[in-house]
């Protein structure tokens, strides 16, 4: 059974008899949001999509996170701008343009973009208003009321040693109007006293002011690990994930845990534990500007591929995904081989390729005809080619309007990699005089072997086949002999598959090159 049928079964068996769940995920706007942020939205809204289609009413509730201090300044913004707003709630940071009201509402029109293209059914909200609302305020009272039993599972669970004056709460400055450098210095009841300390952390300057402020509707802040299982709560969670840095042994998720069960009294959501999504073999970091955007690879990849990309592998297994080498041509093959399985192309039928090509669509399924990205790749280099009669011989029947739309689709993304991404050793030109090269006389004798099986009418794939056996009867490596094609025709060691590159080309053309290097 594919990983995602599990799952849901998994999570229907967990909660007996609810008809109604809700999965949530969410992420921080400290910057333009990475790739890797895709991972867990991907999960989280194909698990409600799976959840829905076994009748249960599963809503995928996607929270927008504003409130957190801005504690990063990205590379791609005016440091002397914005240097000043370090420390401030990130919804009081003004927007890089005038197009959004604020700096997280501009990175979250983008990002809300891309999780749209992927056809996820998202309910979007906003921290900002659940704070603003009061939904927290009654959870603010109980973890102040119950600090020290915080400081102690802190303690017990992850070994962080919370001193005596720590309190699990930060204010808004009333003066400066930052919250990443307040510290709470007591409680009454209905009142915090604080300190708006200059030197509490490294990333941001406090104004030295102190004050007293009532910390409810959004004027007040729980941190992170407090604040989760008050989420869990409030929004009446059933399902939500924790990627690998959360989920941790001592980590946030587990302090969740004994806060929610202990302080609160209240549910902890079934957890689906998964992996980072690594771009270059790092971890990104949205507030650095690392790595590749989410709005980025959305270009590159159509969305059912990006689909694809996040739950072919389970989520306790690590993605690493990296456009600039092959990673894109096999990422297509291996969506095409398990579309054979999903339409019973293939001579033995494996479910959960089935399962993974058809939760990977966003749209009606339809059979079209997929020509290998590879094979593209090489078309597109050849200008002489007509690129859709060609693909038509691969079929061997002419194209309908769907394999029309999917060819052009598929050209769109061959070019733009091949433009942006593809690493030289694919790319090639072929060469309008002949190049000096030198070769070896059983190279010469492959070059006229193979001179004469193009006089003979056949296709690529029986000239492929032709040369591999031509090569295995002569001394060459295959490296060697098929190398003495490439620099014949291109002046480079290596190339596209030598049977449907040589078939593509003038066979006169390609003779007469032979010839003048045999000598």
């Amino acid at each position: 059974m594919f990983w995602l049928d599990e799952l849901a079964d998994e999570i229907i068996k967990a909660n007996p008899g609810k008809k109604e769940l809700v999965v949530r995920d969410e992420k921080t706007l400290s910057g333009r949001v990475h790739v890797g942020s895709l991972r867990g939205v991907v999960l989280h809204g194909i698990t409600a999509q799976a959840l829905r289609e076994r009748g249960i009413q599963a809503h995928f509730v996607y929270e927008f996170n504003d409130v957190d201090p801005m504690d990063g300044l990205p590379v791609y913004l005016d440091k002397a701008e914005y240097e000043q707003h370090m420390g401030k709630p990130l919804r009081d940071v003004p927007s890089p343009d005038a197009k959004a009201k604020n700096y997280p509402e501009y990175f979250g029109i983008e990002f809300k973009e891309v999780i749209d293209s992927l056809h996820l059914e998202a309910e979007y909200t906003r921290a900002t208003k659940k704070y603003d609302d009061g939904e927290y305020d009654q959870w603010i009272v109980k973890a102040m009321e119950n600090e020290s039993a915080i400081r102690q599972i802190y303690k017990e669970v992850s070994g962080s040693v919370k001193p005596d004056d720590w309190h699990p709460l930060q204010v808004v400055c009333e003066n400066c109007g930052k919250i990443g450098t307040t510290k709470v210095t007591g409680w009454d009841g209905k009142l915090a006293s604080y300190i708006c300390e200059p030197d509490m952390v490294k990333w941001a300057k406090g104004c030295g002011h102190t004050g007293a402020i009532a910390p409810f509707k959004g004027k007040g802040k729980l941190p992170w690990k407090v604040e989760w299982p008050v989420k869990w709560t409030v929004y009446n969670v059933d399902v939500e994930g924790a990627g690998k840095d959360h989920g941790a042994a001592g980590g946030s998720y587990d302090i969740g845990i004994r806060i929610a069960r202990e302080i609160f009294k209240t549910h902890v959501p079934f957890n689906i534990p998964y992996e980072f999504f690594l771009f270059g073999g790092a971890k990104m970091s949205s507030s650095k500007g690392e790595g590749a955007t989410a709005h980025a690879i959305s270009k590159i990849l159509p969305p059912e591929l990006v689909r694809f990309l996040m739950i072919r592998s389970r989520p306790n297994q690590p993605i690493e995904f990296d456009p600039n080498d092959e990673t894109i041509p096999r990422l297509f093959d291996r969506y095409d081989e398990c579309a054979d399985h999903y339409f019973e192309l293939a001579e033995e039928v494996n479910k959960d390729f089935a399962r993974a090509f058809y939760f990977s669509q966003i749209a009606p399924i339809e059979a079209t005809f997929r020509p290998r990205f590879s094979r593209l790749v090489f078309m597109v280099q050849m200008p002489h080619l007509n690129i859709e009669a060609e693909v038509a011989k691969l079929k061997k029947s002419p194209l309908t309007e769907a394999d029309k739309k999917e060819l052009e689709k598929r050209l769109h993304y061959v070019k733009l990699w091949l433009s942006e991404y593809a690493p030289d050793s694919v790319k090639f030109e072929v060469l309008k005089e002949t190049p000096i090269v030198e070769l070896s006389v059983d190279q010469k004798a492959f070059l006229a072997q193979i001179i004469d099986e193009l006089k003979v009418e056949q296709t690529g794939e029986e000239l492929h086949g032709k040369l591999h056996a031509i090569r295995k009867a002569s001394p060459l490596s295959a490296r060697d002999a098929f190398g003495a094609i490439y620099k014949a025709l291109i002046g480079k060691d290596s190339g596209p598959q030598a049977g449907w590159f040589l078939e593509a080309l003038d066979k006169d053309f390609v003779i007469k090159r032979f010839q003048e290097l045999i000598g």
